[in-house]
């Protein structure tokens, strides 16, 4: 069951400001601030602006129980220099899941034993690893910091969240490229079900806007480089995409065993039903063709909870805004609807966001988990002409306007480099 959330994304510093901008259709893409990026085909990014991880809570937390110091705020201003800019981002939203789910509240009754974290990162420290290089470079061996191993190491989000609110059950991290936070889900709930916890914070988080990382990718032509029109850049199914946006933040769920839920009264906002994962085996950055690889996730994701196609309302799709992704995405969805496919609400929020890297497949998540509670589907912004093969698949790409729909069950997708796919099916309770 899912019974928090928290998000730290380009639109919003929580999950309700991330979800009143997504339904609003509100782009949170503009030029890179991070760093000069001129001299780079792309310049544009999603970044996180305005957040203050120091800020107070907006109510403390007693994770350690009434006899022991509240948490009243994330980091400490002398505790920010000890780790990563995407550790900032995650434990902010995984913060703010907890809060969310209301089990803090009851903590007395809770085993600390029973709680676990899955919080998955795709690159790591990149900020960091740049910063730090340069550092020694100029100064030497002394200027590297004494933290630097703690603020680029990926598990060490999942590791400062434990300690922040006191969980002591099982405790990892994903890394499998743009679906590691689709895996984190996946992976936290077989927990649950497999009884080693009955909570588990799991999501992802990502901060790569860097020389290296931008750059890296505007090389490999994969980013858009309509500089002169940031909010319009990242256009899923469009005919004149060019490119993915490159963002950052972080988005997580607190995950509750069903009986553990209903017994201490949470609200639930959905089940996750199903978990598919699997491999294309084809190429290393290229969807294989007709998105095969991508339809066995789906298909499993669907087979694992018991839902046939024509139960599902929504797909959060992948939808990158590449110009062979969509395409390949799109032929995988209709075939896996079949005759259900024309009557499918499918829309990409990176159109909003930007690419999250390893947050990008918890936000496609938040999406569908919204959509089923909110009974609205969030649009693809920036769709003005439909790619004619992505029209072909007879597909409602959900165009510029969210749309006020049940939605009884949704299914959510996200696809690496690598090969690696996961998909992720959502049920009203």
């Amino acid at each position: 069951m899912v019974t928090g959330l928290g998000a730290v994304t380009p639109i919003g510093n929580s999950a309700a400001e991330t979800w009143a901008a997504l339904i609003a259709g509100r782009s949170g893409i503009g030029p890179i601030t991070r760093f000069d990026a001129s001299g780079c085909a792309a310049q544009i990014a999603g970044e996180v602006r305005g957040l203050e991880p120091t800020a107070p809570l907006a109510a403390a937390l007693s994770p350690r129980g009434p006899d022991a110091p509240p948490l009243t705020q994330v980091f400490t201003p002398k505790d920010m220099k000890k780790f990563g800019r995407f550790t900032h981002l995650g434990a902010v939203a995984a913060v703010e899941a907890y809060a969310d789910s209301g089990l803090d509240a009851q903590r007395a009754a809770l085993v600390p034993e029973r709680l676990g974290v899955n919080l998955g990162v795709g690159l790591g420290g990149l900020p960091e690893m740049e910063a730090t290089h340069d550092m020694w470079q100029a100064g030497g061996f002394r200027k590297i910091s004494p933290f630097f191993i703690i603020q680029i190491a990926p598990n060490l989000l999942a590791g400062q969240v434990s300690l922040l609110l006191d969980f002591r059950g099982p405790n990892m991290s994903v890394a499998s490229a743009c679906a590691t936070s689709g895996h984190s889900l996946g992976e936290a709930a077989a927990a649950i079900a497999r009884g080693d916890a009955d909570v588990m914070l799991a999501g992802g988080a990502e901060s790569t806007i860097t020389p290296l990382a931008v750059g890296a990718f505007a090389q490999m032509r994969a980013l858009s480089t309509r500089n002169d029109a940031p909010a319009a850049a990242s256009r899923p199914y469009d005919r004149d995409r060019d490119g993915f946006v490159l963002g950052e933040g972080a988005v997580v769920f607190a995950l509750e065993e069903y009986g553990h839920a209903r017994r201490r009264g949470a609200r639930i906002y959905a089940e996750l039903r199903g978990y598919g994962a699997s491999a294309d085996a084809y190429h290393l950055t290229s969807l294989a063709p007709g998105g095969e690889g991508s339809a066995r996730s789906m298909r499993a994701a669907l087979a694992a909870g018991g839902l046939a196609p024509g139960e599902v309302d929504y797909v959060s799709a992948h939808a990158t805004s590449t110009p062979g992704g969509d395409g390949e995405e799109a032929a995988a969805i209709a075939s896996v609807f079949g005759e259900h496919a024309p009557r499918l609400n499918v829309s990409g929020v990176k159109s909003m966001t930007g690419h999250l890297l390893g947050g990008a497949g918890a936000l496609g998540a938040f999406a569908a988990v919204k959509a089923i509670a909110e009974g609205t589907v969030p649009p693809t912004i920036n769709l003005e002409n439909i790619d004619p093969a992505c029209a072909e698949t007879g597909l409602n790409f959900t165009p510029n306007v969210a749309v006020r729909r049940e939605v009884r069950a949704a299914l959510s997708n996200c696809f690496g480099f690598g090969g690696t796919n996961a998909s992720l099916a959502f049920a009203r309770v």
